[in-house]
């Protein structure tokens, strides 16, 4: 499968999810603290509530920064598997200046974000 078909069925994906079920699907792979950060929001435990059915619902910033961190966590993870994806979200990157994936996120940096998640499966690809 092409890395265009991948970023493609990640973006549809994503696109399909209710915002609840894209924090629970986040919060299984990254862990609360992760997406309560990855959003921007200084409660390390408010991506629990947000995942609820009767909680509140995450806010205009941190929603768009839910809604990539879940296209680029697709996209990442199934070119290389999850414990991999879950490993180059928290790690330095070379592809945005030895930020990690959650900072360029929280930074609202989503081109760069998803070029770093591109080159990576890119290469996964090319090798």
């Amino acid at each position: 499968m092409s890395i265009s078909i991948i970023n493609a069925a990640a973006h549809t994906g994503t696109a399909r999810l209710g915002i609840r079920e894209i924090v629970r699907q986040l919060n299984t792979s990254l862990g609360a603290t992760l997406v309560s950060s990855l959003a921007g929001s200084r409660d390390r435990r408010i991506s629990y509530k947000w995942a609820r059915v009767d909680g509140p619902e995450p806010k205009g910033e941190a929603q768009a920064r839910l809604l990539q961190a879940h296209r680029v966590w697709t996209l990442v993870a199934s070119s290389e598997g999850e414990h991999v994806a879950r490993l180059w979200f928290i790690g330095a990157n070379p592809w945005l200046g030895e930020d990690t994936p959650i900072d360029a996120i929280r930074e609202d940096r989503f081109k760069d974000a998803m070029g770093a998640a591109l080159a990576m499966a890119e290469d996964q690809f090319a090798g």
